[in-house]
């Protein structure tokens, strides 16, 4: 396992010139030299043997180097941030340039599955230049589709990076057991709790139809991690289930113990999958590198149709993804910022969670045996 400098994919003819982009497509994509990085059980060691720092060494460095280049649409490293007053540590950020600058969503907000457009926005039609490397399992082959991480050119925080799975095989934002094991591969290798990745579904606030998952360091811990939780399901194939307590957000909680990330990842997959056959927006936070990931099934989008969200909150234009449900609340305006409490920020999220009779039909499906027994 380890890192190479410039890796070379399938060459590309010296005849073909791409569509003069230079972007990720496969008109220009392949041929490209791309720096990558093999994961594995062990830790990753240079060529003197030396263990690499993963997070620091190629998360955030390029990052700050990428910043440096002008590649971002706003500086963020100058939104103003503040622990808002209370026993939840909810975390509030002005964030304006990410409200008038950001890539408009291209899809209904209506339904959960959707198939891969080719002729809207998506990670293929992104410049080269906001590569970092390719994140692939150290007996991967290179002819194969690789795993990209890019620069999020509109970020919410420091580093904040996008993993795009199998980038040419442009998969539509739906969860695979496959694709989410590299997200809890990511977290592993990053070994940093105040790193996490973020996964929002189709009608849970994602704005592109192409599989990624979000990713950036802040060094607080969310209040949804402070929480108190309520055991559902006691060591099942090696890992308990919970649901939150006394948080805005209903929630469930998967903590790993003696499972691995393949049988981690099946449980929580076919809940997913079951909710996206359902129709039912979610996220999904991956935090404590890797052990912890909290699914929020959600109702945001579907009540502001119906007219049931308060002018209020729908004047700030803030949409409860999973940073925000996690208390990681971006703000976009101002006056918002200087007046947010934790009451309001409370109320906000309130909004987003499923009633009782809903969520308890999941918390039914999460208890069920027969998603055991397949394991």
């Amino acid at each position: 396992m380890g890192f190479e400098a410039a890796i070379v994919s399938n060459d590309r003819s010296e005849t073909n010139h791409g569509c003069g982009r230079n972007c990720l497509g496969p008109c220009c994509f392949p041929g490209a030299r791309v720096p990558l990085y093999l994961y594995g059980e062990a830790q990753c060691m240079d060529t003197k043997g030396e263990t690499i720092d993963f997070l620091h060494s190629f998360i955030l460095a390029p990052w700050m180097e990428k910043q440096k280049l002008g590649l971002f649409r706003y500086d963020v490293t100058s939104c103003e941030t503040k622990i808002l007053s209370g026993d939840c540590g909810f975390i509030a950020q002005l964030n304006e340039g990410r409200h008038s600058k950001k890539r408009p969503t291209e899809f209904k907000m209506d339904q959960v599955l959707q198939d891969f457009d080719p002729s809207k926005f998506n990670f293929t039609k992104v410049g080269q230049e906001e590569i970092l490397f390719s994140f692939d399992p150290e007996n991967s082959s290179l002819a194969t589709s690789s795993n990209m991480v890019i620069i999020n050119v509109s970020p919410i925080e420091f580093g904040h990076i996008l993993l795009i799975p199998r980038l040419l095989d442009c998969l539509p934002q739906r969860l695979e057991v496959n694709t989410f094991i590299i997200a809890l591969q990511m977290a592993k290798q990053a070994n940093n709790i105040y790193f996490r990745l973020g996964f929002n579904s189709l009608g849970a606030f994602a704005t592109i139809n192409h599989l990624h998952f979000q990713a950036y360091y802040l060094e607080y811990i969310f209040p949804v991690e402070k929480a108190s939780k309520k055991l559902l399901v006691n060591h099942v194939k090696g890992f308990n289930i919970y649901k939150l307590e006394n948080y805005p957000v209903k929630g469930i909680i998967y903590e790993l113990g003696s499972s691995n990330f393949q049988e981690l990842s099946y449980q929580i997959v076919t809940i997913c999958n079951t909710l996206e056959e359902q129709n039912i927006p979610y996220n999904v936070l991956i935090a404590d590198k890797g052990s912890q990931i909290y699914l929020f099934p959600q109702c945001f989008a579907e009540r502001q149709v119906r007219g049931e969200v308060e002018a209020e909150i729908l004047e700030t234009q803030v949409n409860p993804a999973v940073w925000e449900i996690s208390g990681h609340i971006v703000l976009k305006r101002k006056q918002d910022f200087e007046n947010v409490t934790q009451e309001y920020a409370w109320k906000l999220l309130a909004e987003v969670s499923l009633n009782d009779k809903a969520f308890n039909k999941i918390i039914n499906l999460v208890t069920n045996d027969k998603y055991y027994s397949k394991m």
